[in-house]
């Protein structure tokens, strides 16, 4: 007895294995016409899966890789990141997939990775000693460990940051899978991680006469950073965008700057990188007080370069070594925090003297949208949350007026 003829593509049912397997002809990302497989105990269970798969494959592409996440990872990282995001996000992505994702996930095949598998992976990342599971203490010289080299656990846990940051690293890569239709769904997406809270300090900006003993101080010692320091505290730049500055980018006789980059240190890799958004990419009419430091600087400069003779090694950039060397960005905190100590004022970092900027701004009523530009954010709704907070000051002041009122 002959059976009925099957349709085109709907592929076979058959015994396998003490159990029953099925395939359906389907059309792979790639284009090509491949084999797709569903496996079952049970005859009916796998006719089902059949079923779907015939009429998944009428009205999509499917993908018929058998690679594991360790495989779709460094294609990831190499043919997608590498070539079309910053380096310091494929730095960042990549450890955290050389540490984590493919220690704990590698083996497993992308195509069956489930949610659950994901989130007890996640979980067990955020028990685990990362002293221990790194070798830290390990590698460390033996006259110099001290704790899980000698089994003495530390319990270096990762942050809830951390581990947000792991997660959002496998979510992108799951992601791009999902783009090139070799997954259906993004599988890291729904997983749970505990939120962050963020703590809110005490005190992390200077008054206005904080700042101007900050500078002076600067000045008077004729700190080769001083530009830098005017940079931040008054034109509010990131640390990197004020160690950026190149000659080129200044006009003085305008009194104009434009920014284009910033200095960075990622990995192993000092270099001048693109700035974040469209909007940090930006003019700036500059004040007296800028344009003062950037010709004193320049003098320095030219004083510097007459003293080293053949050792310079001349930079376009404002701010640079003795040499004419790119100034490390570590280097430009220690010199911060020194100045910090030689002004008599608290030490706040680089970050918190640009939220100075933006504090001293509102409390001038700067209108928020010409702050906004100063700042170059790239939503109003950042400015607006600056300029929503009110300072220790008015607060104080109000305490005082309603602490009378009632005394």
């Amino acid at each position: 007895m002959s059976g009925r003829k099957r349709g085109n593509r709907e592929g076979s049912i058959y015994p396998y294995k003490g159990g029953w397997a099925a395939y359906v002809w389907v059309t792979t990302p790639s284009g090509a016409l491949k084999r797709k497989y569903v496996t079952a105990k049970d005859r009916g269970d796998c006719h089902d899966k059949w079923i779907k798969l015939q009429a998944t494959a009428l009205t999509k592409v499917i993908s018929t890789s058998t690679g594991t996440i360790s495989d779709y990872g460094k294609y990831w990282l190499e043919e997608i990141v590498k070539p079309n995001l910053s380096l310091g996000t494929y730095i960042n992505y990549s450890g955290w997939f050389r540490t984590q994702i493919e220690p704990g996930l590698g083996n497993k095949k992308y195509t069956t990775l489930r949610v659950r598998d994901v989130q007890i992976w996640l979980n067990k990342v955020a028990a685990t000693c990362q002293c221990c599971y790194q070798g830290k203490d390990a590698n460390r010289r033996v006259d110099k460990q001290r704790c899980c080299a000698i089994g003495k656990c530390c319990n270096n846990l990762y942050s809830k940051e951390s581990l947000r940051g792991l997660r959002r690293t496998l979510r992108a890569m799951l992601g791009c899978a999902v783009a090139e239709e070799e997954i259906d769904r993004n599988v890291a997406a729904p997983v749970k991680v505990k939120p962050v809270r963020k703590h809110k300090t005490q005190r992390r900006r200077w008054s206005s006469e904080e700042a101007r003993r900050f500078l002076e101080s600067a000045r008077e010692d004729d700190d080769p950073a001083y530009v830098a320091y005017v940079g931040v505290l008054v034109l509010g730049l990131r640390a990197g965008e004020a160690l950026g500055v190149g000659e080129d980018e200044l006009d003085l006789d305008a009194a104009q700057l434009n920014l284009a980059w910033q200095l960075q240190r990622l990995g192993k890799e000092l270099a001048l990188n693109e700035l974040k958004t469209d909007e940090a990419e930006d003019y700036l009419p500059l004040p007296n007080i800028y344009v003062a430091a950037a010709r004193l600087r320049l003098r320095q400069k030219e004083r510097d370069r007459v003293a080293a003779g053949e050792a310079w090694q001349g930079s376009h950039l404002l701010l640079t070594t003795r040499i004419g060397t790119p100034l490390e960005p570590r280097s430009f905190a220690r010199m911060w925090d020194r100045r910090c100590d030689l002004a008599g004022v608290p030490r706040i970092t680089r970050r918190d003297a640009r939220r100075t900027c933006s504090s001293l701004l509102a409390d001038l009523d700067v209108h928020p949208r010409v702050a906004m530009r100063i700042l170059r954010h790239s939503k109003f709704d950042i400015t607006m949350e600056v300029y929503t907070k009110v300072s220790d000051e008015a607060t104080r002041e109000a305490l005082r007026r309603l602490g009378e009122e009632l005394g």
